[in-house]
């Protein structure tokens, strides 16, 4: 797959090739703007494993939904979706730590609330959790449950909500806002993965602060990549039965990682091809059951498609 920016005459610089997508700063009158360009990567135990086609495109038009359902509760980065493949963004400075919020106790990897809770721990982020519990069971109330955001070993450190404030990773007044606001986005994505019937169990946002001081909803949202979805009919009974539910995220991934005791460390192993052919279907059943449309791929490269948009987008000084 060629790197989609490759033919635009743009002023282009200060490129970032992330674990899933590369990103440029945009020149001239669109300076403080940030160009997304999506690849079909697929990360989990925060490494890069495989392409999954079409991904990239999926993500980035299922997120670009979820900042309009939830405009109302929070701004977001994006300014336009020029193209299924790129999203132009006003640049943020993200903050130092990724809220989970979760609502139900599930999952494979060592920093998951299942795991805590499976060896013993009834405190977990900060969070005293009843006796009792069955992996998958949905929380009386859902709880945010911080990790760190960085970089050299210090990423995906379980830390609570006290330990944000308290280790300066955000002031007080701005954590309350980010903590309430994540419930409320939270809250948001349940309702209408409802309507889809679908069930939100856990997610991960990332917030952050604008040139102007206004809190931002950045990177992804409600996407199989970033979120938890099974499908709410095959909960209730796979459940009773200690089984897993059926999910359209990348569990799949994660599971067949863990039936042969692969935890993230060593060398990742080959997957079976069938592995990635269900995690496509299943990305893309999630994006048309959220969205109520059609997926259509869009083909590479972008160049036109996205210089044209750009030449119509207002200069980045008559953004407030």
């Amino acid at each position: 797959m060629t790197t989609p920016f490759t033919d635009i005459d743009l002023p282009l610089s200060d490129r970032r090739d992330g674990k899933v997508r590369i990103s440029y700063s945009l020149g001239g009158e669109h300076f403080g703007r940030r160009a997304f360009i999506t690849t079909d990567r697929l990360s989990a135990f925060d490494r890069v494993l495989a392409g999954v086609p079409y991904k990239g495109q999926v993500l980035n038009q299922l997120s670009a939904w979820w900042f309009e359902q939830t405009a109302d509760i929070v701004a977001n980065h994006v300014v336009a979706i020029p193209d299924p493949n790129v999203t132009i963004a006003r640049t943020a400075t993200p903050l130092t730590v990724e809220v989970v919020v979760r609502g139900h106790i599930t999952g494979v990897t060592d920093t998951a609330l299942w795991t805590a809770y499976e060896r013993g721990d009834r405190v977990v982020y900060g969070h005293r959790l009843p006796d009792g519990l069955r992996k998958n069971d949905r929380l009386a109330e859902p709880i945010v449950t911080p990790t760190t955001k960085g970089s050299h070993g210090d990423h995906d450190v379980p830390i609570t909500c006290a330990q944000v404030v308290d280790d300066g990773h955000v002031d007080a007044a701005l954590w309350e806002r980010v903590h309430e606001t994540a419930l409320a986005v939270f809250r948001r994505g349940v309702e209408l993965g409802e309507r889809a019937g679908l069930i939100l169990a856990d997610t991960k946002y990332e917030f952050g602060v604008a040139d102007d001081g206004e809190l931002l909803l950045i990177d992804e949202v409600h996407t199989p990549d970033s979120s938890r979805w099974w499908v709410a009919e095959s909960y209730g009974e796979r459940h009773a039965l200690g089984q897993e539910p059926e999910s359209l995220d990348k569990e799949v991934v994660r599971r067949a990682l863990a039936a042969i005791d692969f935890r993230g460390d060593g060398d990742i192993p080959t997957l079976p091809d069938e592995v990635w052919t269900a995690t496509t279907a299943r990305y893309v059943d999630a994006f048309e059951r959220l969205t109520g449309t059609t997926f259509e791929p869009a083909p590479y490269p972008v160049g036109d498609r996205v210089r044209g948009a750009l030449a119509h987008l207002e200069p980045a000084g008559a953004i407030s």
